[in-house]
């Protein structure tokens, strides 16, 4: 009898990744198993690990799933204008690669540098910017509530927190949509940054101030300039756009979802219900790179050879049926999700804080400001990003009663 032939690869960058992600991670899992062979740009193979359990497994031993990005197989096959290269870097001197003791001190730095954040502070520099950009749209009736203020928020209170300038602030958003996406502006956005940061770290050594930047430069682990700027860099495009998309899925989730339809209004309780809700069935990161093997094992069935990469599922790990038995069901404030990922290079406790600060208050100004907002166009019509790593709407149109500015 003939045996029949192993499924094909899944491409990691098919429409499907946007339009129908929930059906097509349930396609992988039935076809493959938890552990998915996908090809990325290039068809450079990779490994996607969508098992809640497998995941766990990965993330909680960096001995066998290592983050030293040297360790890939594939590298002789990758140009140097490969766009994914800002996410899957080689060489580069940031926390994202560092491995061991010396990313313990690290992540020690920052941590540091973002728990010195006063959260009265942060939360009234988030009302601050959300009213004004609110103020920029109130009296028209409608606006992209993406676009016009999820989009801009994160980045404006960050470069506050960091030291930047109000006005680079629009330059910095272009950039770092640019880089994670994963496209063509991949590498142009990916130096705008980088030369934003090193000048920013230029000016702070010359006139330190209350502010992120000085109390990484002060730290007395004895980081190199360049090593800071590669951290604010992951930094930045870690706290922005996954929080903006944070705000744009909850608001989303809040206008669509007849699970909340009736508690839109119903207080603050309803918006952080929302914003767990979106970590779970939602999540703003869906797959990450990566992980390498250091040597070959099994996983989930597979034979991983040393070298491999592999592709931390979110998203699909979230939605796992072994995790989520009735993924109608609200989670209840349950936080087991993986959307800010497990093990010793998940995102800081402080990150999370001042991310969760921002999005929040993002969406309570909105709520407040706009109180009988609607969606103006059909749910079915909302579009996402085309980005298998990150899950955003492009736009999100909707309309209010006009109200004038504060």
């Amino acid at each position: 009898m003939t045996p029949t032939p192993a499924p094909a690869p899944v491409p990691l960058n098919g429409p499907r990744f946007l339009t129908e992600p929930a059906e097509l991670y349930r396609e992988m899992r039935r076809e493959h198993g938890s552990v998915v062979p996908v090809v990325l740009d290039g068809d450079i193979p990779a490994w996607l690990v969508l098992g809640y359990r497998e995941l766990h497994q990965v993330t909680g031993d960096p001995q066998l799933f290592s983050r030293d990005s040297d360790l890939w197989s594939q590298w002789d096959r990758i140009p140097d204008d490969w766009p994914l290269l800002p996410m899957i870097g080689r060489k580069q001197p940031s926390i994202l690669y560092t491995v061991g003791e010396r990313h313990r001190e690290r992540a020690a730095m920052i941590s540091n540098a973002l728990e010195a954040v006063d959260p009265f502070e942060l939360r009234s520099q988030a009302e601050k910017f959300a009213d004004e950009l609110i103020d920029a749209v109130c009296a028209k009736g409608e606006t992209d509530i993406v676009g016009d203020y999820a989009a801009l928020l994160p980045v404006r209170v960050l470069a506050t927190l960091y030291g930047f300038a109000d006005e680079q602030g629009p330059g910095l958003v272009t950039a770092l949509n640019d880089m994670i996406n994963g496209r063509e502006g991949a590498l142009a956005g990916q130096q705008h940054l980088a030369a934003s940061m090193a000048q920013l770290l230029a000016d702070r050594k010359e006139t330190p101030a209350n502010d992120v930047v000085s109390r990484m430069l002060a730290d007395p682990s004895g980081f190199s300039d360049e090593e800071i700027a590669q951290d604010l860099m992951v930094m930045m495009a870690a706290g922005h756009q996954p929080t903006a998309d944070w705000i744009g899925n909850s608001l989303r989730l809040m206008l669509t979802d007849e699970r909340f339809a009736a508690s839109l209004f119903g207080g603050r309780h309803s918006v952080a219900e929302a914003m767990n809700e979106v970590l779970w069935e939602d999540t703003p990161t869906q797959n990450v790179a990566g992980r390498w093997a250091s040597r070959d094992t099994q996983l989930g069935g597979r034979r991983v050879r040393a070298g491999d990469l592999l592709l931390l599922g979110l998203q699909g790990a979230n939605s796992d049926p072994q995790v989520r038995t009735d993924s109608s069901a609200l989670t209840g404030g349950n936080n087991a999700h993986f959307s800010f990922g497990h093990g010793e290079h998940r995102c800081p406790f402080p990150a999370q804080e001042v991310a969760e600060v921002i999005a929040r208050t993002g969406i309570e100004v909105v709520l407040d400001r706009l109180p009988d907002i609607d969606l103006a166009v059909p749910a079915e019509s909302l579009a996402r990003r085309p980005s298998p790593w990150l899950r955003g709407l492009t736009e999100l149109p909707v309309r209010f009663t006009p109200v004038p500015v504060l």
